[in-house]
């Protein structure tokens, strides 16, 4: 069958269904939503759409691994890290891409990624445009910025109601693990425009095979952002304690995030050694490292309401054969455990020592072909994204 006939079509009309993603981080950019917009992108392509990507100016350069995409990038602020976050971050993406979007031309489908400020740009041109939206519910902002201190309740109530009503008229919402999607059903209900699609990783990046960073010694890889729902200080105290044993042992942050600075402070004023804080680095180097790890890291502060998550860097380690440390109850605690990934323990110092110390001693019988084929099978981004570009599609009206 050729390219051509696979081609979606609507109202007759002899041409590819237009699909606008609009997304402030997109490749080569090395975040988790960057990573999955990307995947839903290369889905929606090869059943046959045409996709145009909104998106920000992105610092360095990618490999663009599809001729046919059109990535339309503008610049925004970013903080100090480099990163689009904050409020100011958000509305220099979000008030551009109400224009942006306004002068697009033709589209058939209109694909949202968070924050819930770009959502409520969406639903609007959406409306204006006639044309139905999708959006990608990666997490649940309103429980992430009611665990952050210092928020006034005004804001938290006005992003309850804006990330609510743009679920409430999406065409269509994605949900990314089913605690998300029972979280999203608690606040607006049980609809049949929620699709639990599942996360996951690029498993043709990560894998077993290929370098391995060139670290030198036992070490463990905390790759990802550092905030205060993640609590990845407990990191840093229960290898306070493993160095006591393991004193050639290191502990690596790729990482960045609102407490990232604040937590090598820390680690510098109490002057705790083998510990290093390196900047972002490429998913291809966050591989090589991950390769060559005793164990990836993962966490998430008990008692903030989010339990429900499942981090990607989770099968970021598992993709590469390398099993993971996660340290915080909830859905990754049991799917880890319930897996035989690596060690899923209470989220304080004394627990996450002890899965440390079994780590660097090669204890659990944690083969790397079981964790690799675990992980294709059930994270593969590239199986989460075809059902995301099934459900993009499907909520486009055909005659």
């Amino acid at each position: 069958m050729s390219p051509r006939s696979r081609t979606p079509r609507r109202r007759g009309a002899d041409r590819p269904l237009h699909v606008v993603v609009a997304t402030r981080l997109f490749s080569p950019e090395p975040v988790a939503a960057a990573f999955r917009q990307e995947a839903l992108v290369l889905a929606l392509e090869r059943a046959g759409a045409e996709v145009t990507v909104l998106t920000s100016t992105a610092p360095g350069t990618g490999k663009v691994r599809s001729r046919e995409r059109h990535v339309s990038r503008w610049p925004v602020k970013r903080d100090q890290q480099g990163q689009v976050r904050g409020y100011l971050s958000y509305l220099s993406f979000d008030i551009p891409l109400a224009l942006r979007l306004m002068l697009q031309r033709r589209m058939d489908a209109l694909v949202l990624e968070p924050p819930p400020t770009t959502g409520a740009v969406g639903l609007v041109a959406a409306a204006i445009r006639r044309v139905p939206y999708t959006y990608y519910a990666a997490d649940v902002w309103s429980d992430a910025v009611d665990s952050v201190e210092g928020v006034p309740s005004i804001v938290s109530r006005l992003l309850r109601v804006s990330e609510t009503t743009v679920w409430k008229r999406a065409a269509r919402v994605l949900t990314i693990s089913p605690g998300v999607q029972h979280r999203v059903e608690e606040l607006i209900g049980s609809r049949p425009n929620l699709v639990m699609v599942g996360n996951g990783i690029d498993t043709g990046m990560f894998t077993p095979e290929g370098p391995d960073g060139g670290e030198q010694g036992q070490y463990f890889v905390y790759a990802g952002t550092v905030s205060e729902w993640q609590g990845a200080g407990v990191f840093v105290d229960a290898f306070a304690r493993v160095r006591a044993t393991h004193p050639d042992a290191r502990l690596l942050f790729f990482s960045e995030g609102s407490g990232r600075d604040m937590l090598e402070q820390r680690v510098r004023e109490e002057g705790i050694a083998g510990i290093e804080f390196r900047d972002k680095i490429p998913a291809a180097q966050v591989a090589a490292h991950l390769r060559g790890a005793v164990a990836g890291l993962s966490s998430i502060t008990p008692e903030q309401g989010y339990e429900f998550a499942l981090p990607t860097k989770i099968y970021a380690a598992t993709a590469t054969g390398t099993p993971v440390i996660h340290a915080g109850e909830g859905a990754a605690f049991d799917r880890i455990r319930a897996n035989s990934l690596g060690w899923a323990c209470d989220h304080d110092a004394e627990s996450v020592a002890e899965a440390m110390e079994s780590a660097l001693r090669g204890e659990g019988n944690l083969s790397p072909e079981h964790l690799r084929q675990w992980t294709v099978e059930n994270a593969s981004l590239a199986g989460c994204a075809a059902k995301g570009a099934r459900a993009v599609l499907e909520s486009v009206r055909r005659p």
